[in-house]
């Protein structure tokens, strides 16, 4: 009886362990030396500028990226094209209602829900990107690189704000636009590092 009960913690514990190792560690980013830059066009031209990174993590299984998430800072999104007056025009813009309402909705994550293999570092991710409160899914590729015994994560994440209730200046909501109009795409690019 006694072997018996043996076995059973055995293949229990065994159980458990093979469980966390298939799902991988988690390693959390480095907020400090990880980086979101944006770019948003329009017909005359474009801005591009950054955005902090909050928090998050990724998880690796022997060297594959196998899910994940990251949390950035939407109070602290700002142009780098730009100085002066015009800057902080556009900064506040950015902030207010008419974008992204940061003093509504402090944060944008994205949390990876599928993963799959594309070459030796490359990988197709889905997730589910959540701004202004609205999630919806998002794809992009990620590469996936370690060096010194520290991941870094990198790839383009584009979004259409529209779908996020970011209308100002869209040609499908507005007419007569001309070169007034302001693209509805929006690219995230990570270049994110972990601890």
């Amino acid at each position: 009886m006694k072997n018996i009960i043996l076995i059973i913690a055995m293949m229990i514990s065994t159980v458990a362990f093979g469980g966390a190792a298939n799902k991988g560690k988690s390693v959390a980013f480095d907020a400090k030396n990880s980086k979101v830059n944006w770019k948003g066009t329009k017909v005359t031209g474009e801005h591009v500028g950054t955005i902090n990174v909050q928090g998050g993590n990724l998880i690796v299984a022997a060297g594959e990226l196998k899910g994940g998430e990251i949390t950035i800072d939407m109070t602290s999104i700002q142009s780098t094209d730009l100085s002066g007056e015009w800057k902080d025009k556009l900064d506040g813009h950015l902030k207010n209602e008419d974008f992204f309402d940061t003093s509504k909705f402090k944060t944008s994550s994205f949390k990876v829900t599928k993963v799959e293999k594309k070459g030796k570092d490359t990988f197709n991710v889905t997730g589910d990107l959540t701004i202004k409160g609205t999630t919806k899914p998002a794809s992009t590729e990620l590469k996936l690189v370690e060096k010194s015994g520290k991941y870094h994560l990198q790839g383009t994440l584009t979004f259409d704000r529209t779908a996020y209730d970011i209308r100002y200046g869209s040609g499908k909501f507005f007419d007569n636009l001309g070169d007034k109009m302001i693209h509805d795409k929006v690219e995230l690019k990570l270049d994110l590092a972990s601890k």
